[in-house]
């Protein structure tokens, strides 16, 4: 041996290997080869002081945090004894709540949808007031529904708009022709 005081072991029990650039763990503070460097190669007892997962109750879903050194399972399971916001009543509701108003419509949303004309709650398909047979006000809110309505009560051609769209869905400028 030329250069016995070069190298240090592996301290993995089962390997041993002299390895002229060792590696330290940075939980265990111990030598390895490059073979045995990871905390799962060998079974680093110290490697959850270097876990930085937030561990998350499985129950509330809330993180919990811990302090470095401490076992996230320790922590966890204490969490669920004490301080769990848990409640198993809190799945059971449900999410398709607001019921439409037109009547015979039985469809059921989960956000409002509320008519600007008559304060009703209606599902998507019965949302506008030509849908479900308005009993609010004659005129909506908005321009942008005065003007749908408008539209609906007029014929494809009766405005004097500078592009038309004509029934073989082609389209052309009025102007030009």
């Amino acid at each position: 041996m030329e250069l016995p005081g070069l190298g240090q072991h592996c301290s993995e029990s089962t390997c041993k290997q002299l390895d002229f650039l060792p590696l330290k763990c940075d939980a265990c503070g111990e030598l390895f080869c490059k073979d045995h460097i990871r905390s799962d190669d060998h079974k680093c007892g110290s490697a959850y002081k270097k876990n930085v997962q937030v561990p998350v109750c499985p129950l509330c879903n809330a993180p919990i945090p811990i302090q470095k050194g401490e076992i996230p399972d320790v922590v966890v399971g204490a969490h669920m004894d004490k301080d769990c916001k848990y409640n198993p009543a809190q799945q059971k509701q449900r999410i398709f709540t607001n019921k439409c108003s037109k009547p015979g419509c039985k469809r059921k949303e989960m956000m409002k949808v509320v008519c600007e004309q008559c304060g009703g709650n209606f599902c998507i398909k019965h949302r506008h007031p030509l849908d479900h047979n308005c009993t609010g006000s004659s005129h909506p809110i908005s321009k942008a529904g005065y003007a749908a309505l408008l539209r609906a009560s007029q014929t494809p051609f009766d405005s004097t708009g500078a592009i038309g769209v004509p029934s073989n869905g082609s389209q052309q400028h009025n102007r030009c022709r």
